[in-house]
Formats: C-alpha cells, sequence, structure tokens
C-alpha cells in the first residue's frame, strides 16, 4: 500500500472545541426561543430550509427537523436541498458541504451560518498539492472523499461517502483500476484491507476521530464487556479492528436502532448521539475515550469547526442575506460529474 505525506500547515490554526464553546455568546432559554421562532419565520418568509450535519449541536438538528429541512450526513444534506422547492439552503455543517449544496444545486442561493468552519482532511488535501500529484499518476482513477473542496472534487473521477465508498471500488477493482485515494488515510486503509484494491493513500486526517486510542477503548471495553463497539472508519485501523460495526454516520444510527444490544461505545462525533437517542431512547450509548497513548484530547470528541454553528450565526445570514457560498461555473461543472457518478452508481444498488 503506497502513500503520499500531505501538509500540515494548517494545523497550528485548529480552533479548541473548549475554547468555541467558551466564545459563543451565553444565552438562556427564554432568548434561545425567541432566536428559534424568528428563524422559523424568516425560513417561511425567504422560502428557505434548514439542512443540518448529525455532528452539529442537538439544537440546530433539533430545529432542522422542525422547520422542514433534514439531519443527515454531507451529501444527503446536499441532495435534500437540491430535491426540495426551497429557493435559498441554509448549510449548518463545515465549508465542504456548503460547496456540494452548490454543486448540486447551482441555481439556489446557498448560505452557512460561519464560512470560517472548515475540516481538516479539506484543508489537508489543497488543490494546489493534489491536482499535480493526480497529474503525476494518469494510470490511477482518482477517487475523493466527500470531504473535500469543489476544486478537489472536479480533479475526481468519483465522489465517495462513507456508507458507500467500499462498494464504488469493489466496482472499480471489477474493472481493473488501480486507484489514487484522498484524502482520509484511515478510510483508505480500510477500504483497501476490504477490497483488496491497489490504493496509493493521501495522508489526510480528521482531528476528531485521530483522537480515537485503542488502548483506551480497549479498557472501556473491559469494563463495559457486554457493549458493542460502533467505529466510524476515518478512526485509526487499530480502533477499526475493534470495532462491532464500521460504518458512516448513518450506518452507526441505524446499528443503534437495530441491533438487539442495549449499550453501545460510538467512536464518533458525540453529537451524533441526539439522533441515535431518537432512534433508541432505550439504548445506552458510552463516548469512545479520546485518551491514550498519542492522544491530546483538543477536540474531546467533538470537532470545533461544527462548533462554530450556531442559532445566533443561523439568524445572521437569514436577516443580512450574508455568506453565500459560491464555486466557479467551470469547476463546478466538473465537481458536478464526479458526485453525480456517484448519485448513479448508487441509484443501482
Amino acid at each position: 500500500m503506497n502513500s503520499i505525506k500531505t501538509s500540515t500547515d494548517w494545523e497550528t490554526s485548529v480552533p479548541s472545541t473548549l475554547d468555541v464553546e467558551h466564545n459563543k455568546p451565553q444565552i438562556n432559554e427564554q432568548q434561545q426561543n425567541s432566536l428559534i421562532q424568528r428563524i422559523k419565520q424568516l425560513l417561511i418568509e425567504q422560502n428557505a430550509i434548514l439542512v443540518a450535519h448529525y455532528y452539529t449541536d442537538p439544537i440546530l438538528q433539533q430545529l432542522a427537523d422542525e422547520s422542514g429541512g433534514c439531519v443527515a450526513d454531507s451529501l444527503e444534506m446536499a441532495r435534500f436541498g437540491k430535491e426540495s422547492a426551497a429557493e435559498k439552503i441554509v448549510v449548518a455543517g463545515v465549508r465542504f458541504m456548503g460547496e456540494t449544496a452548490k454543486i448540486l444545486s447551482p441555481e439556489k442561493t446557498i448560505v452557512m451560518p460561519d464560512l470560517k468552519a472548515s475540516c481538516s482532511l479539506d484543508l489537508g488535501c489543497t488543490p494546489e498539492d493534489f491536482i499535480p500529484f493526480c497529474d503525476e499518476h494518469p494510470d490511477r482513477t482518482v477517487v475523493v472523499y466527500a470531504n473535500t473542496s469543489a476544486q478537489v472534487k472536479a480533479r475526481a473521477d468519483w465522489v465517495v461517502t462513507s456508507g458507500i465508498a467500499t462498494k464504488v471500488v469493489e466496482h472499480l477493482v471489477r474493472e481493473g483500476k488501480k486507484i489514487l485515494w484522498a484524502p482520509d488515510r484511515h478510510l483508505g486503509k480500510y477500504i483497501q484491507s476490504v477490497t483488496h484494491a491497489d490504493m496509493l493513500l493521501w495522508q489526510g486526517s480528521c482531528i476528531v476521530h485521530d483522537e480515537f486510542k485503542a488502548d483506551a477503548l480497549l479498557a472501556l471495553k473491559e469494563n463495559n464487556p457486554d457493549a458493542k463497539i460502533l467505529v466510524h472508519p476515518e478512526s485509526s485501523y487499530t480502533v477499526v479492528e475493534m470495532a462491532d460495526v464500521v460504518g458512516s454516520t448513518t450506518q452507526l444510527i441505524n446499528a443503534v436502532k437495530t441491533m438487539p444490544d442495549k449499550t453501545f461505545i460510538v467512536a464518533t462525533d458525540n453529537r451524533i448521539f441526539y439522533k441515535m437517542q431518537q432512534a433508541a431512547p432505550e439504548k445506552q450509548l458510552i463516548e469512545a475515550p479520546t485518551g491514550g497513548v498519542g492522544a491530546t484530547c483538543t477536540m474531546c470528541a467533538h470537532c470545533s469547526w461544527m462548533a462554530m454553528n450556531s442559532l445566533q450565526g443561523i439568524l445572521d445570514v437569514l436577516e443580512q442575506d450574508s455568506n453565500h457560498i459560491h464555486v466557479e461555473e467551470s469547476v463546478r461543472l466538473k465537481a458536478f460529474a464526479s458526485t453525480q457518478r456517484l448519485l448513479d452508481f448508487a441509484a443501482t444498488l
């Protein structure tokens, strides 16, 4: 399995989740309810919808559900927005999610509560570095994870989500293709272990999932022997090997809902617990520890960029018509082709 190192220049600028939460204005329940009612009113007036990622604050997920929007993974958020009659989509998530919505819905207005909300996978795979690297390997089919910029998607042959990536790579293996994979090295290694594909891996990683460590997870499992371990494949392979279920956000929620077990240790962003508890309120959910050898716990199982999304931020973009997402049309068309290829493939399954 080959690999290439990625730039880590951005790492010193990552905000800590605790700092982000601390710097948010403190509001009481009455103020919160007032914000929610005003946002709902503006969504109706502007023919807009709110789509929120599973990793955003539960109050934003609840607002999306109550106002006719959706809570989902990044691609489903974009697809929901495309199929909606709304003229404006408010994307509560991180920057690449807003871009994905614009790629699929160029005629709609796409706004985000905070344009500084980014993703380590996106930042660690810049088009300036990635495009020349792809050009150096013209014999490989370029497959990129959805957690990438529009420009990186535009250079790709395929865009994939964690839920379908393995099936896409299996399909390409049957066609005799060699893969250039980006950006998450852990997800790439997991897919390679399942498919035995010839994969050249970009060495990106998620700042949250990198914090889950096998030694601490083992100790927690020993104290909860009946618990099933659910792991997102952006985690390191030593953590993935311990899992009873490895899957995307949607797949992990479904596992909690459908499995007969009563207790689950969950190794992904802890804001997913909101939807898990909705799906199976009788189940016990335990956070996988962001500790152990090599951990820093600067994220503590919640993405600091996701934490930048707030009720006030949503209200501001609706009142001020600000924070628009733009994607250059030549880039969008190429990114649309690689993304649509995934949607067409998914429709055949």
